[in-house]
């Protein structure tokens, strides 16, 4: 049996609170939704976030790719816990504690970075019979900060830590900095850098950031086409 330490696995990105109900033909009319939407959100969609989540039997999830990734590796990995590292961005608000919870939930060590200036990311999955609709909001996971977070000697330690990194491209539309930093220390220190194409227009419209990047990635994933609106656990999730 191969030992597998605390926080050596490393990964960062975009979190989402993933907020999944039961909806009917006219909430999705109400927000001009389709019963198999996957988009981002637009300001006629803000409201709707406050309104599923006062639905009853809602399910809150802890997502968004990368964090689903590392959550996905906790999970199969099982003991010990904190096995995987996550850092992201979030809001200091209701939303942002429960997703914290949730983070907790799964064993993984979630160190977000909060911020006040925009809330908590999210995505609605509404549900319609066997159809459903995402809408995703970043929001907060757009607000990333290497210099008040990455670079903090705290956090930074857990990236020293860690043996194996997993980023998703999304992030790069985010915080390109933070990931060649972390790429470089990967490769300065003989660890696997790995990091996934996530979607047709990371290549097309942040190209040279990702061009940066690839000499120190390990490990490369990519689909042949990959939908570029998703963003929830439960689709194609969006970093």
């Amino acid at each position: 049996m191969v030992s597998i330490n605390e926080n050596a696995l490393f990964g960062m990105g975009n979190p989402l609170l993933d907020i999944s109900a039961v909806v009917d033909k006219d909430f999705l009319d109400k927000y001009g939704l389709k019963p198999n939407d996957q988009i981002l959100a637009e300001d006629k969609h803000k409201a709707m976030f406050d309104e599923i989540a006062k639905k009853s039997k809602v399910e809150y999830h802890a997502g968004g790719s990368t964090q689903n990734s590392v959550k996905i590796a906790q999970w199969m990995i099982q003991t010990p816990h904190k096995v995987a590292t996550f850092f992201g961005c979030i809001g200091t608000d209701h939303f942002g504690e429960i997703l914290k919870q949730k983070a907790e939930e799964a064993h993984v060590d979630a160190r977000y970075y909060q911020q006040t200036q925009e809330p908590t990311g999210t995505c609605a999955a509404c549900i319609t019979g066997d159809n459903r609709s995402l809408v995703a909001n970043l929001a907060a996971a757009n607000c990333y900060n290497k210099e008040k977070h990455l670079d903090l000697d705290g956090n930074w330690e857990l990236v020293e830590k860690a043996k194996v990194y997993y980023i998703a491209g999304f992030f790069l539309t985010v915080s390109p900095e933070s990931i060649l930093k972390v790429a470089k220390h990967a490769s300065e220190n003989n660890k696997i850098f790995s990091l996934n194409l996530s979607a047709p227009f990371i290549s097309q419209f942040f190209k040279e950031a990702m061009m940066k990047v690839m000499p120190y990635v390990d490990i490369l994933f990519g689909n042949e086409t990959v939908s570029e609106m998703g963003h929830c656990s439960k689709a194609f999730p969006l970093d």
